[in-house]
């Protein structure tokens, strides 16, 4: 991943804010990006330069506008990296369900613990 942790960059809302703005529109001045924030331009630019350090973004010049736009490669390593932890939490309950089977015996109480069936009284 990037020179600046990907997951430090995203922590913050305003930054994931503009990251799914460029998801959905594409490439983005920052002066279009700024408009839709209530801070100052120069804070929108500080928090594009931590998304850039990540590389999560990309910026073009056109003329006098710098043009953002989502780096993909940086989003599937965020993807690819969510997918295996879900993956291992998919194992561990897997092997939970298998310990809870494993104990569900001819002799287990209600609510999965074991132990000797009461006689009713």
């Amino acid at each position: 991943m990037g020179a600046m942790d990907v997951f430090a960059a995203i922590a913050q809302p305003t930054r994931r804010s503009i990251l799914e703005m460029l998801a959905e529109g594409g490439q983005l001045t920052v002066s279009d990006i700024a408009s839709r924030f209530r801070v100052t331009p120069p804070a929108i630019s500080q928090h594009l330069k931590i998304l850039r350090e990540a590389r999560l973004v990309r910026m073009h010049k056109h003329r006098q506008q710098r043009i953002y736009q989502i780096n993909p490669e940086a989003v599937q390593q965020v993807d690819d990296w969510v997918r295996n932890i879900e993956t291992l939490w998919s194992q561990r309950f897997d092997r939970l369900d298998e310990l809870l089977k494993e104990d569900d015996g001819p002799n287990s109480r209600p609510g999965g613990r074991s132990g000797k069936a009461r006689k009713a009284t």
